[in-house]
C-alpha cells in the first residue's frame, strides 16, 4: 500500500444514460462507446503514476463485473452509492484517508488526455495546502485532492454547473482550508470537447489514448458541430 491514492470516479457506460449531451451529435450507443473508451484511456493515465495506489470508486455498486474486466492487476474497485456528484466524492475520499491513505486524489473518469505532470503537481500541491482542486475550463474541477476528511466542501454545491469550482473555494474559504489550484484542463461534455480531444489526439505519441483513438477510427471523420450544454461529470 503506498501512501497516496489516486481514484476514478466512474460510471458503467449504458447507452441512453451515459453522456446523452452528445446526442444527437452522437447516438446513444456511440456516447456510451467513446464513454468507455474515454474511462479505460483514463485508467491507462493514472495506472502509470507508480507513486500512488490506483481505485476505481464505481457507481452504481453492481457495476463491478464491468469493471473487473478492465482494469489492472492490482487495481482496488470501491463500490459507491451516493445522491449526487458531492455525496460520491465525500464517501469516496472518506473511506481512502480511512483505509491509511495519507494523500487521496480524486479524478474524472473522462479527460483522459490531462498531462501526466498535473497529477504529480497535485501530489505535491497536497505537501503544502489542505485542498487541491485541478480547474475546469467549464468552471467544474476535474481533480480534488485531500490529506483530511472536509465534507463542506462537497455540500451545497450546484453540481454540473459553472458554479461548481467558485462555490467549492468559497466552502474551503470558510472552512479556513488553504487551498491549491493545478493548470485548467478540459473533459469531454461537448461535441466542442470532443473535436479538441480528436485534433489533440493528432498531436500525441501514436501509444496514448489507444481506445480513444480507435473510437474515432471507427467513427470516421468525427462528430460535426453542433450547440451542445455541460454534462456529465464525476460519478
Amino acid at each position: 500500500m503506498k501512501s497516496t491514492a489516486i481514484v476514478i470516479m466512474a460510471k458503467e457506460p449504458h447507452p441512453g444514460s451515459t453522456k446523452t449531451r452528445l446526442v444527437p451529435a452522437l447516438t446513444f450507443e456511440q456516447a456510451a462507446t467513446l464513454y468507455a473508451a474515454l474511462l479505460r484511456d483514463t485508467i491507462s493515465l493514472a495506472a502509470d503514476c507508480n507513486w500512488a495506489d490506483l481505485v476505481i470508486a464505481i457507481s452504481p455498486p453492481k457495476s463491478s463485473a464491468y469493471f473487473e474486466r478492465i482494469i489492472p492487476q492490482g487495481t482496488r474497485l470501491l463500490p459507491i452509492e451516493g445522491i449526487d456528484i458531492g455525496d460520491c466524492l465525500r464517501q469516496t475520499l472518506g473511506l481512502l484517508l480511512d483505509a491509511g491513505y495519507q494523500k487521496a486524489i480524486a479524478l474524472n473518469a473522462d479527460g483522459p488526455s490531462l498531462p501526466s505532470e498535473y497529477l504529480s503537481s497535485a501530489l505535491s500541491l497536497l505537501d503544502e495546502h489542505d485542498l487541491v482542486f485541478g480547474e475546469g475550463i467549464d468552471g467544474g474541477y476535474y481533480l480534488v485532492g485531500v490529506k483530511k476528511k472536509h465534507p463542506a466542501i462537497f455540500e451545497g454545491i450546484s453540481w454540473s454547473t459553472r458554479a461548481v469550482l467558485v462555490q467549492s473555494l468559497q466552502k474551503a474559504v470558510r472552512a479556513g482550508l488553504s487551498v491549491a489550484l493545478t493548470p485548467a484542463w478540459y473533459d469531454i461534455d461537448t461535441i466542442a470537447d470532443l473535436q479538441r480531444l480528436q485534433a489533440e489526439i493528432a498531436t500525441l505519441p501514436p501509444d496514448q489514448l489507444l481506445h480513444t483513438r480507435r473510437f474515432f477510427a471507427d467513427f470516421g471523420s468525427g462528430p460535426k458541430n453542433s450547440h451542445q450544454s455541460p454534462g456529465d461529470r464525476f460519478c
